[in-house]
């Protein structure tokens, strides 16, 4: 594990902004490096608020989109809207769909069959809409790059609204508008809203047309919050403005089926880190398993008793998808060590019975113990298909460009991508794959990092800190959790190993020059290898997040260990 700390602004900059907040110089370095450095934002930081969400009608086609559906709903058209199997899409689908049947009947939703019909606006998809006179079509967190299949569609005399937020290609597909901040032409002012996000400001410019206020529409947050958490975009701008309120909203009123799913957990008040893991996850396997359909139905469902129902349907899918992870994770390691590929540069690996659904989640599995761009594949039809993920700085998108030659088809980006090829083109590829990567990938990128914000004591970590720290929340891509080093940790005497494998460690924590004051807990997921560095007072450095423990009502700060080493190691 590579520790790096993360360069320091001038002192001059930190002087300044530390003042004008009255806050210590290392909080002020946390907020210059997320490109805070006046007093006004940080107060736009500090305090989100509704009024900093832009106009809608900034994005591009926003008023065409607009007079578009208005004309439909004006005609009586049947609309339908189409979105991706994944949270993204499914949320989307569920925000744009609820929000027009709240104003007008004929609205119908679409989610493609991620096996049948694979990502994106499908022919089949495009058929149903035919079938059953629909004349406009909304897609969301897709069609971008849907040329062929939007001019199939206006053969058919069925317009089309794309929503999306991925880089589009040199030609635009022929909609009637085209909503996507990443348009080169687009001068929307932000740029890394996620599908879900580019549906919410559309019903937003509805809500303009309607004098709906803001605040109308805050009950659809809790949707757009579920979204970002789980498409990884930065927690910055408009997005931080967006999932603040719509925590507010999962933690105060959510809509039934978020309860449905979260109704269980103990933890009062939720934040990002359990939409990423609790809700997120459910709403995914629904897609990965059987059908995104079940999400879109649990999410636009208004009496809680279905929503319950539903939500046990789902939570069936994900222990399904547990099942399957752990089963599939387990024939990958056994196949990497028969076949002697330890010591590789890249993991590649192939079953013909792996589930599709999850082979993304088991390359991520994977790059935990053989920390290296990882590629697993399946069998799909009578062509072999993969997902691939990479490590830090490694551009997987790239790597796969350079193999184009064995390749059927391949899209993606630097961190993840998908691909399918010819079954007697798995051999040649994987060795082409080999040879690339180990051509191209540089030496640290094969080492897991740790990036350190700032060194601290722990006599900084006071009950003001944590009030501030809380305030950086929600946490995610460009605002992480801060992660902080001290030195000169020695353990107290409590150090043990906990787990059934003794694989996670447990210790009270204090800096040998502040003997006379209590240690801090500390806890370290996956840590119980480095018990013997605790051990006989050895001093050692820390690094680690801050976080609060509430055990039987008493609340307490915990340190969350992220890695621990001797002292002074480089």
């Amino acid at each position: 594990m590579r520790w790096t700390l993360k360069p320091k602004p001038s002192e001059e900059k930190v002087k300044l902004l530390a003042q004008a907040l009255n806050v210590e110089d290392f909080v002020a370095t946390l907020l210059i490096q997320r490109g805070i450095e006046t007093f006004d934002e940080a107060k736009n930081f500090f305090r989100p608020s509704l009024e900093h969400l832009h106009d809608p009608y900034l994005m591009k086609d926003m008023d065409k989109a607009v007079a578009r559906i208005e004309q439909a709903i004006e005609n009586g058209e049947n609309i339908l809207v189409f979105g991706d199997y994944d949270v993204d899409g499914t949320t989307a689908v569920s925000l744009v769909s609820s929000y027009l049947k709240s104003h007008y009947p004929n609205i119908a939703t679409y989610i493609p069959d991620r096996y049948d019909e694979g990502y994106g606006v499908s022919y089949k998809g495009i058929d149903y809409a035919d079938d059953n006179g629909i004349s406009l079509i909304i897609a969301l967190d897709c069609g971008i790059k849907s040329i062929d299949h939007i001019a199939y569609a206006k053969a058919k005399n069925i317009d089309f609204i794309v929503c999306d937020h991925h880089r589009p290609g040199e030609i635009l597909p022929d909609a009637i508008a085209v909503l996507d901040p990443k348009r080169e032409d687009c001068s929307y002012p932000y740029d890394e809203l996620c599908g879900c996000g580019v549906g919410f400001k559309l019903i937003q410019a509805l809500g303009q047309n309607r004098n709906e206020t803001i605040e109308d529409l805050v009950p659809y947050l809790d949707l757009v919050a579920t979204a970002i958490a789980a498409d990884i975009v930065p927690i910055t701008g408009e997005n931080r403005v967006l999932a603040h309120f719509g925590l507010k909203v999962i933690n105060s009123e959510p809509r039934p089926g978020i309860k449905a799913l979260t109704h269980q957990v103990k933890k009062k008040v939720l934040d990002i880190t359990d939409v990423v893991f609790i809700i997120s996850p459910r709403i995914n396997a629904a897609g990965r398993i059987k059908h995104g359909n079940h999400a879109v139905e649990l999410l636009t469902e208004f009496n809680f008793e279905q929503a319950q129902q539903f939500a046990s349907e789902i939570e069936q899918y994900n222990a399904d998808r547990k099942d399957l992870d752990k089963k599939i994770t387990k024939e990958a390691f056994k196949q990497i060590i028969e076949n002697n590929e330890e010591e590789r540069f890249s993991t590649v690996v192939f079953q013909e019975d792996w589930h599709k659904g999850v082979i993304g989640i088991v390359a991520s599995r994977l790059i935990e113990t053989y920390y290296r761009p990882t590629l697993v594949f399946t069998k799909s039809g009578d062509k072999y298909a993969a997902s691939a993920r990479s490590v830090k700085g490694f551009d997987v998108y790239n790597a796969l460009d350079a193999c184009a030659e064995h390749l059927e088809q391949f899209g993606g980006h630097m961190y993840a991508a998908g691909m399918t090829l010819k079954a007697e083109n798995y051999q040649n590829f994987k060795e082409a794959f080999e040879k690339q990567v180990a051509e191209t990938i540089l030496p640290e990128m094969r080492t897991p990092e740790i990036e350190i914000d700032a060194e601290i004591n722990f006599s900084d970590i006071t009950p003001k800190l944590i009030r501030i720290l809380k305030q950086f929340e929600p946490f995610g891509p460009q605002n992480m959790t801060p992660v902080f080093m001290t030195s000169d940790a020695i353990d107290t005497g409590y150090a043990k190993t906990l787990g059934a494998e003794e694989e996670h460690l447990r210790l009270f924590a204090k800096q040998s020059r502040s003997l006379g004051t209590d240690g801090i807990a500390a806890i370290g997921f996956g840590l119980g290898k480095k018990l013997n560095i605790v051990q006989n007072q050895n001093p050692f450095q820390l690094a680690y997040c801050i976080a609060e423990n509430e055990w039987n009502g008493t609340i307490s700060t915990q340190l969350m260990l992220k890695d621990i080493r001797t002292n002074g190691r480089n």
